[in-house]
Parts: structure tokens; C-alpha cells; sequence
């Protein structure tokens, strides 16, 4: 799994199980391997590659997926059925029907030696659909004990049962801004919230997130790096302000819209939020989520590896679903014309 957030490659060896129609999950080993500058820079520029350059870099990362994957089943001494690979999202714009993760399956499955599943999204947008949010199905099996589950990634997305179907949707902002904006002083993040936690409001920056126009569409909806550069970048360059201001208006922004969106679907006196990805570890981010909800909604933080890892077991039971043939991406979350089982096998050569 490689996410918005641009933080690096997160590898999770899972267990998956299904007793009586119920699936479950173990997680047995895992790693996180962070990208070096210059992968980290080709990744985040690769929006602005020629069509031939993209493909050839779409090769190279995928066979750089595999060398690192190889590399664990070997040193885990690893038993292995497949390899699901969610890739790197270069391009998400299903309103003109496509979708582009890069980390070729064929050059991951030449290098690994091992079966590959990957482009899990294609299939949805070609059926009309967003494409994402893909994680619901996981929250759905894995994880269906909860009124809401969170992701706190680079972009924030939420799902939930409503009337017997399981809805999500990209909310919007979370690290994606929060690491753009630490970057600029050559920090990747802001541990624990540290930096923004002694910041206070710049409210005319405050103004223009809020303000963002994919706020007031109706779900499903999504997005990705692109709409981040076109319309939030901006926002942060043109606020001249200290770096600790510009976190706590970003964090109180974010908690802002995921609080609004709690609150909208809660039909219980009490709730409950499960959250995970990298902004689950920014206390300062979950304080003043905590503030934004009130006592009505109980946030609760799972232990630290499933903080990380949540998306990669999910990507893991994508995986077994496709094989299994049965369905891993959901209409209800997608807006696509059927549900439908995706995701492309590639077998080593």
C-alpha cells in the first residue's frame, strides 16, 4: 500500500479467514519502508510525466514493488498465496472515466516470483463508478462493530451503514496538507501534532478551505493529488503566516468537515468513530476531533499496527474476495452501475 500522504511503502502479511460466512483477519508481520528523496520527488511530480515517461516509471515502480516485497518474504521466511497491490494513484479523475495507479502488476509479479492482484479501481470507473473509496468493503467485514470508521490518510474518508448499505465517501482534507505543509520548513510530518498544537487560527485561510467547492457536492464522491495541487496548494502558499498556524488552521479545518459529516449520519444518542491511518497518530489532531464531536460520539484509537496497517489487510482481503470471486467493490460507495469483483491477476513469468 503507498498512499497520498507520500510517506513511503507499507508491506502486511495477513492471515485471512471465512468461517460460517464471517471474515476475519490476522496480521503476522509488517513493514514500512520510506521512500528516499528522490522516489518521493518522482512520485509526487509524476502527475506531470509524459504519457511514455509515466509508463516507463509505471514499469521501474513496479519492479522496485517487487524487489522490496521479495525482499520481506525472504527475510520473514513468508508463505505466500498472493500479493494484492493497491499501487500508487498518479491520476484519479473518474469524471472523465479514468484512474491511474502506478507499480505494473506484470514487472511486481516477474520480480517478486509471485501472483499479483492489483488495479482494483479501473473496473469500477469503467462501470461508471468513483473508483474509490475501495476500503468500505473492509469496514464492512472487518470491522462492522462500529458506527463510523475514519481514515486519516493523506486525504480523510469515512463509511458507514446506513439503511442496511454500506456508504463512504472522500471527505476531504487530512495529512496531505498537514505534510505539505512541514515539508516546507524539511520536516515529512508533524509528530504527535507538536508543531500545530501551540499554533492558533488564521481565519481568512480557515475561510477559503471551508470554502472549497467539493464540499457541497453529494457523495459518492472522490478525489487526489490533483485537486489537492489545483485548489489547496494554493490556499497554503498565498497565507503568509508561521508553520504553526498553518497546521492548527488545517488540523481545525479537517476535524471541522469530519465532525459535520459525523454528526450529519449519526441516527444514534450515542456513536461510536473508528479511526485509523497516519492522522489517528497526531494526538493533537484527535483531541481536538474529540473537541469538535462532543461526548455524544466515542473516538476510538485501535493499537498502532492496526493504526498503520488497517489498509493494507484491507487490500489483502481485496485480494481474497477476487480470487474467491465474490464482490470487493461496493456500488453503494461508488455510485457504479453493479457491484463488481476487480482487480487484475498477473502470474510470474
Amino acid at each position: 500500500m503507498s498512499g497520498t500522504s507520500l510517506d513511503g511503502l507499507d508491506l502486511c502479511y495477513c492471515h485471512i479467514t471465512k468461517d460460517d460466512d464471517k471474515w476475519s483477519f490476522e496480521i503476522i508481520e509488517t513493514e514500512s519502508i520510506s521512500y528516499s528523496d528522490d522516489m518521493q520527488s518522482e512520485l509526487k511530480d509524476s502527475i506531470y510525466l509524459k504519457a511514455d515517461e509515466l509508463l516507463k516509471f509505471h514499469n521501474t515502480y513496479g519492479t522496485w514493488l517487487g524487489q522490496q516485497t521479495k525482499q520481506f518474504v525472504s527475510e520473514k521466511k513468508l508463505d505466500v498465496d498472493f500479493i494484492a497491490s493497491h499501487g500508487h494513484t498518479t491520476h484519479h479523475q473518474p469524471e472523465n472515466g479514468l484512474t491511474f495507479q502506478i507499480g505494473s502488476g506484470q514487472h511486481l509479479a516477474n520480480e517478486s516470483g509471485c501472483k499479483v492482484i492489483c488495479d482494483f479501481r479501473t473496473n469500477d470507473v469503467a462501470l461508471e463508478g468513483q473508483g474509490a473509496p475501495l476500503v468500505p468493503i473492509g469496514d464492512h467485514l472487518f470491522f462492522g462493530e462500529y458506527d463510523f470508521c475514519l481514515n486519516l490518510g493523506g486525504i480523510s474518508n469515512i463509511s458507514l451503514e446506513q439503511k442496511g448499505t454500506r456508504i463512504a465517501y472522500d471527505i476531504g482534507l487530512a495529512n496531505m496538507i498537514l505534510n505539505y505543509i512541514t515539508r516546507k520548513i524539511g520536516l515529512d510530518y508533524d509528530k504527535g501534532g507538536e508543531l500545530a498544537s501551540s499554533g492558533s487560527i488564521n481565519q481568512n485561510m480557515l475561510d477559503r478551505l471551508n470554502g472549497l467547492k467539493y464540499y457541497l457536492l453529494p457523495h459518492p464522491k472522490s478525489i487526489g493529488y490533483e485537486w489537492f495541487v489545483d485548489e489547496v496548494a494554493p490556499i497554503v502558499d498565498i497565507t503568509d503566516d508561521s508553520i504553526e498556524n498553518l497546521l492548527y488552521t488545517s488540523i481545525h479545518h479537517v476535524c471541522e468537515k469530519v465532525a459535520q459529516q459525523v454528526k450529519l449520519n449519526s441516527t444514534k444518542e450515542e456513536s461510536s468513530l473508528f479511526v485509523t491511518g497516519g492522522g489517528a497518530l497526531n494526538d493533537f489532531l484527535i483531541k481536538t476531533l474529540e473537541d469538535k464531536l462532543g461526548s455524544s460520539v466515542k473516538v476510538v484509537v485501535p493499537e498502532k499496527e492496526l493504526i498503520e496497517f488497517k489498509e493494507s489487510a484491507v487490500f489483502a482481503l481485496m485480494g481474497a474476495l477476487r480470487m474467491e470471486k465474490e464482490i470487493n467493490v461496493l456500488k453503494s460507495v461508488t455510485g457504479a452501475k453493479r457491484d463488481s469483483s476487480s482487480g487484475v491477476v498477473f502470474l510470474p513469468a
